[in-house]
This record gives structure tokens, sequence and C-alpha cells, in this order.
């Protein structure tokens, strides 16, 4: 699943991302592009025992992938 967050202020990405982390199965991921790197949203995942993998994209974008 590929949640593309970039044009939307916050709290909103967030929000978003924790609200498709409900539906998601123990053996997907979830990938979202934020504008910024998501600082606030790596203690909720931690909190919610989910892993990420963070990797600044060439327009400036931030790609995250979250898993169990």
């Amino acid at each position: 699943m590929i949640l593309d967050n970039r044009g939307l202020e916050p709290p909103q990405p967030m929000m978003r991302t924790l609200a498709a982390l409900e539906t998601l199965a123990e053996d997907e991921i979830l990938t979202i592009i934020n504008d910024r790197r998501p600082m606030f949203l790596y203690e909720q995942l931690e909190e919610l025992g989910y892993l990420q993998r963070t990797e600044q994209q060439n327009d400036g974008s931030y790609k995250i992938e979250i898993f169990r």
C-alpha cells in the first residue's frame, strides 16, 4: 500500500498514516511519501510495534516503509 502525503499540512500526514496502519495486514508494508521527515511519527510507530525504513528521495521528499 502506498500513501502519498505530499502537499498536506501537519497533522494530516500522520493522521492518514495511522489510519492506514489500522487496515494493514501483518505481512504488508505501508509506504508513505512525505514532504518532510516525520519525526513525531517515529515515536508513534515504535509504541505500536512497527519498524520503519526512511530514505530521502532526489526531489527532497521522504519515502518511509512501515512494517512489523
